[in-house]
């Protein structure tokens, strides 16, 4: 994930680049259409006469009005597309996002114009030569009067003709292949999901269980919500926290609440600021907002299962990804390659271990009882200090024990993992600040762990 992120960046540079070659060489071209006005085929010509002004001939053409559009939702969707724009205001990044679609209409349209153009009788009028009545200058009278395919004589003046557009025939086919992804995804995703537990948790986090009939998803996976209520039109993934089972057919999410989208869903699943949970029976459910889940889609998170030897990295609320492989865990998943799991959580605040503190906890008891106690190396990192006594409650004392205070030793872990799991490849996985990704990703490439190979996946959704 992280290369495929790397290589989305720089394609996206490139494409800047060559936007900013494209139009500068549009602008030379009007110049060069204004100063070289052509006396001799005034039809050719895209000026109305010699020494037009540059300016009046892109704003008075198709070409030229159109091209200013295009590039005004360049500019709009690159600027909006930035990190700090993303999170300071998606709504922002949302709707100027979806100017593609306006982009793509217009494109085709930029293409009517018929600035382009070329000369439709070759052989009457073949280039370079005399135009009808007209001699060469530099031939004798008996020279001129050679015969009629002389290559200076002229049958007729020349004729042009705009290119046919044929830009529709580029953007048609991914149009429609991009239309009926969406009419799929519509018609999935098109009857709400029933809520049937809502969970407020400490750090401003809300866990989300839902019902959905037909739905099946793998640990790993994301969905994409959709409410009304909040907005019709704003769509946002979530990984998924849990996944239905034979036993459990209920899928769940954990979000944080950051921003204008989730507060407005919170409020409307927890109207009262007090309450901390509301878990209702099926006959007994009240009016929820109308919820769509779109997916579920697939991540480098489901690789996590497909090594021997997998590092799951958390930073904060980025343990969703791996909350749904500890379940997973849990539920006694039997088809996977994975025999040994280093999940290492970092967090500010002791108290967001508590999201998923009694998950944990369960896997921990579950392991011993199998006499596996070796399967999970669990390592949890708190930077802050305050109200560390408070882990210390019975039901979590497992976790107690593996409770560090301050940040990992990044050298040292993968200097272990490669003494333990000599020539083995290791997943490594993070879902978490770009500090951590940047370190584990440098860790990743150096070679010297006794042999063994460290392969980074790295998710993010901002």
């Amino acid at each position: 994930m992280e290369n495929k992120g790397r290589t989305r960046r720089q394609g996206e540079d490139m494409e800047r680049v060559i936007e900013v070659v494209h139009v500068s060489a549009h602008l030379v071209n009007v110049v060069n259409f204004s100063v070289r006005y052509s006396e001799e085929f005034p039809s050719l010509n895209v000026a109305r006469y010699r020494g037009e002004d540059p300016r009046l001939i892109i704003l008075t053409t198709v070409p030229g009005i159109t091209g200013i559009l295009l590039v005004l939702i360049l500019f709009l969707m690159f600027t909006a597309s930035s990190y700090c724009i993303r999170v300071s205001n998606y709504e922002i990044f949302w709707y100027t996002h979806n100017l593609f679609i306006v982009f793509y209409i217009i494109l085709i349209v930029h293409v009517v114009g018929g600035a382009l153009k070329y000369q439709t009788n070759f052989e009457a009028h073949p280039p370079g030569c005399l135009r009808a009545n007209q001699t060469n200058p530099d031939k004798t009278e008996e020279e001129s009067g050679q015969a009629e395919g002389d290559v200076w004589s002229c049958r007729e003046e020349a004729r042009f003709q705009p290119n046919s557009p044929e830009t529709w025939l580029w953007v048609s086919g991914p149009l429609c292949l991009y239309c009926a992804e969406r009419l799929y995804r519509y018609i999935r995703s098109n009857s709400p999901v029933t809520i049937v537990a809502v969970v407020r948790h400490p750090c401003d986090v809300i866990e989300l269980r839902m019902l959905k009939k037909d739905f099946n998803a793998h640990p790993g996976q994301y969905i994409v919500l959709n409410c009304p209520s909040v907005s019709s039109f704003e769509n946002h993934p979530f990984t998924l926290t849990a996944c239905p089972t034979e036993k459990k057919e209920t899928l769940g999410i954990h979000l944080r609440v950051v921003g204008d989208w989730t507060e407005r869903f919170t409020e409307l699943l927890l109207p009262d600021p007090g309450a901390e949970s509301e878990i209702l029976p099926m006959v007994q459910q009240r009016r929820y907002p109308k919820l769509y889940v779109d997916g579920p889609f697939g991540s480098s998170s489901q690789e996590v299962f497909n090594y021997e030897v997998s590092l799951c990295v958390a930073g904060g609320i980025g343990v969703t990804p791996f909350a749904c492989v500890l379940h997973a865990l849990l539920d006694g998943w039997r088809h996977f390659r994975l025999r040994r799991l280093y999940f290492v959580w970092v967090c500010r605040e002791l108290q967001s271990f508590y999201w998923f503190a009694e998950l944990l906890c369960a896997l921990h008891h579950k392991l011993w009882q199998e006499n596996r106690p070796d399967y999970l190396n669990l390592q949890l990192f708190v930077s802050q200090t305050d109200g560390l006594q408070n882990i210390s409650e019975e039901r979590y004392r497992p976790l107690s024990s593996r409770l560090m205070i301050g940040r990992p030793r990044w050298k040292l872990l993968f200097e272990e993992i490669g003494r333990t799991n000599k020539h083995k490849r290791v997943g490594v996985f993070c879902c978490g600040p770009k500090g951590i990704s940047r370190t584990l990703h440098r860790l990743c490439n150096s070679d010297r762990y006794s042999g063994t190979t460290f392969e980074f996946n790295k998710e993010s959704f901002s």
